[in-house]
């Protein structure tokens, strides 16, 4: 089986796409559910720029791993038809890759933008992943990964 790719896209690719790929990673390894990659792209990434000092201290804080070697990349054409599902992080984002089916927003996913902490104080980025980290089983619920993949409740040996 192939795996199923999902994209996370803000403006930048620095600040909130790369903390919901680290977020959406570490709960689907939390939950042993395979078959999923998790990438994030900008529209107007700076192409191979470094994820924001605030948003690495931010998840650093919350003890959720990211790669050390993140790079920003713009989301192109090609890279929305390989995905499964692609994740804008505002409604407003979704209307240039309107042309795309597999184009959604958090908002339609989980009930809410999440807005650009770029610039502003850590506690802003501190807020912006708790929020994205609280969309999460909706998301997983609303892309039928959690039906796909679904793990027993019980899974005590017996």
């Amino acid at each position: 089986m192939t795996y199923r790719k999902i994209i996370f896209v803000c403006t930048g690719n620095t600040c909130r796409s790369p903390m919901a790929e680290a977020v959406l990673k570490a709960e689907l390894k939390r939950r042993k559910i395979k078959w999923y990659s998790v990438r994030s792209a900008g529209l107007q990434a700076e192409v191979g720029a470094g994820m924001n000092a605030k948003s690495r201290q931010a998840l650093t804080e919350a003890k959720i791993a990211f790669s050390e070697n993140f790079v920003a990349r713009k989301i192109t054409d090609k890279m929305i038809g390989d995905a499964y599902a692609v994740i804008c992080m505002t409604e407003n984002q979704c209307e240039s890759l309107k042309k795309f089916d597999n184009v959604t927003s958090m908002k339609r996913l989980a009930g809410r933008d999440i807005p650009d902490p770029y610039g502003q104080e850590i506690d802003v980025y501190r807020v912006t992943l708790r929020r994205i980290r609280e969309c999460v089983p909706e998301i997983l619920e609303n892309l039928k990964i959690v039906d796909e993949w679904k793990i027993p409740s019980d899974t005590t040996a017996k």
